[in-house]
């Protein structure tokens, strides 16, 4: 795919995150998917971001950063959301909180095949030290 291909598809599985348009995520997403070294499959990547809604109900994607080149993408998503419980064994219990994500994908036939997710709990951390009760 070129650059334009990666990034036009990149963004429509954005979009497809924040619709929770489960039915067409094997659109974007490979049958096999690894997910931080985990082999989760499509059904797991699923059940996972399925969790994330459940447990953040008003979770939204905003891409931030975006840079696409041959097969591999690299973003940066910024999140401002009140996580119902613990979030990243952090005691969020709700609170609006505002964090990024750094996250790099490598396509396969056209989908993601492997991810690498970082989320900055640190910016989580700090929010959570200056809201204390």
């Amino acid at each position: 795919m070129s650059e334009q291909e990666l990034s036009t598809v990149y963004r429509a599985y954005i979009d497809c995150l924040s619709r929770q348009d489960w039915s067409n995520l094997g659109d974007f997403v490979h049958d096999d998917a690894i997910h931080n070294g985990r082999r989760l499959g499509l059904s797991g990547y699923r059940e996972m971001l399925e969790r994330d809604f459940y447990e953040i109900p008003d979770l939204h994607f905003d891409i931030r950063l975006l840079t696409c080149e041959q097969s591999m993408v690299a973003s940066r998503l910024a999140f401002h959301c009140s996580p119902k419980g613990r979030f990243l064994d952090l005691p969020v219990n709700g609170r609006k909180v505002s964090f990024s994500e750094n996250v790099f994908y490598a396509f396969r036939d056209g989908k993601i095949a492997e991810v690498w997710s970082v989320i900055d709990k640190a910016a989580i951390e700090a929010q959570l030290a200056g809201q204390a009760d």
